[in-house]
């Protein structure tokens, strides 16, 4: 580009980035939800508001009521096959987070969990199935925090999968299901809910 002038320097960095963005689709990235219309959200919980004592657990020191949140989610690719819902702390003080929640093989026609979905007696979608979490058993379990940390961040994330399922082992790891997620993603959203005692 020696001799070209700043405007037409300027001119192929804009065309060359609108190229990226069209071919970007065609290389199998996977969508965000900063990339489209596909948006996760709970009726219960403000993005970056705080956790209710409905949803903080009930044990380990912490007397909350666990029961998971409503969630809604929509915008999801045409492509979709299934779902598959997470819920990480990253900052757990164990090195690798903390997972509080997997569900996955959600029917692509399912928009919403109901309140307490992934609790003791909750319903799920007819298919759906729950992962081990990191307290050792399927299902939702809620924040807690040790006490005098900061508050804690919960990232609950809604996951378009191109695949009607994915097969992980009944006792599979939450590491193994975010790696059978990761390989079948279409498209991701999430929002952030903090907790702290």
């Amino acid at each position: 580009m020696t001799g070209s002038s700043p405007v037409r320097v300027a001119l192929s960095l804009a065309v060359l980035a609108g190229l990226t963005l069209l071919v970007a689709p065609w290389l199998g990235a996977p969508a965000t939800a900063a990339d489209g219309a596909f948006r996760l959200r709970s009726p219960a919980i403000a993005p970056n508001g705080s956790l209710a004592i409905e949803q903080v657990y009930n044990g380990f020191g912490c007397s909350g009521k666990n029961i998971s949140p409503a969630l809604k989610w929509g915008g999801a690719p045409g492509a979709t096959r299934s779902f598959a819902l997470t819920v990480y702390d990253p900052d757990a003080p164990t090195g690798s987070g903390w997972w509080h929640w997997l569900v996955y093989n959600i029917p692509a026609t399912v928009t919403e969990l109901a309140p307490g979905a992934g609790s003791a007696g909750g319903t799920l979608p007819a298919g759906a199935v729950q992962g081990r979490t990191d307290f050792g058993a399927p299902g939702y379990g809620g924040p807690c925090p040790p006490a005098g940390d900061k508050p804690h961040r919960y990232v609950f994330t809604i996951y378009a999968l191109k695949t009607d399922r994915i097969d992980v082992p009944a006792d599979g790891s939450a590491a193994m299901v975010g790696f059978m997620i990761r390989a079948n993603q279409l498209a991701s959203a999430s929002f952030t809910a903090l907790y702290g005692r």
